[in-house]
C-alpha cells in the first residue's frame, strides 16, 4: 500500500546541539522511516553540534545561516545558504554556526537508530 504524509518539524527533541540551539526529527523511524532521516537543525551564533557518526552516509542542505562543518581530522569547510554537504559512512562531523546562526535540514541514510535511543 503506498501513501503520502505531510509531516511537520515539531518531531522529539534530539541530543544534538552543544550551546543555544535545537535539533528535531521530521523522518525518523517514530514515523516509519528506516532508509533515510531528516533532522532540522538550528544553531544559533557559536553553537555546534556534538560530534556525530554514522554507519551510513549524512547529506544536509543549509536552509538559512552559514557556518563550518569539519570532519574528525580537523578539516573544514565552510557553510552558506544554499550549500549542500555530504558525509560518508563512519566518518566523524560537526558543524558549527557562523555569525548568523546556521539552520539544516537533513540527516543519515539508511536511519541512525542510535540517534533515537530513550525516545
Amino acid at each position: 500500500m503506498s501513501r503520502v504524509r505531510v509531516l511537520r518539524d515539531d518531531g522529539p527533541a534530539l541530543d544534538l546541539v552543544d550551546g543555544d540551539g535545537s535539533a528535531r526529527a521530521i523522518l525518523w523511524p517514530g514515523v516509519g522511516a528506516r532508509l533515510r532521516a531528516m533532522h532540522r537543525i538550528v544553531l544559533q551564533p557559536g553553537a555546534r553540534t556534538r560530534e556525530q557518526r554514522h554507519p551510513g552516509d549524512a547529506v544536509y542542505t543549509v536552509l538559512a545561516g552559514g557556518g563550518v562543518v569539519s570532519d574528525g581530522g580537523g578539516a573544514a569547510q565552510s557553510l552558506r545558504t544554499g550549500s549542500m554537504f555530504h558525509v560518508d559512512a563512519g566518518t566523524a562531523y560537526v558543524v558549527v554556526a557562523g555569525p548568523s546562526g546556521v539552520e539544516l535540514l537533513g540527516g543519515p541514510a539508511p536511519v541512525d537508530d542510535a540517534l533515537y535511543e530513550g525516545l
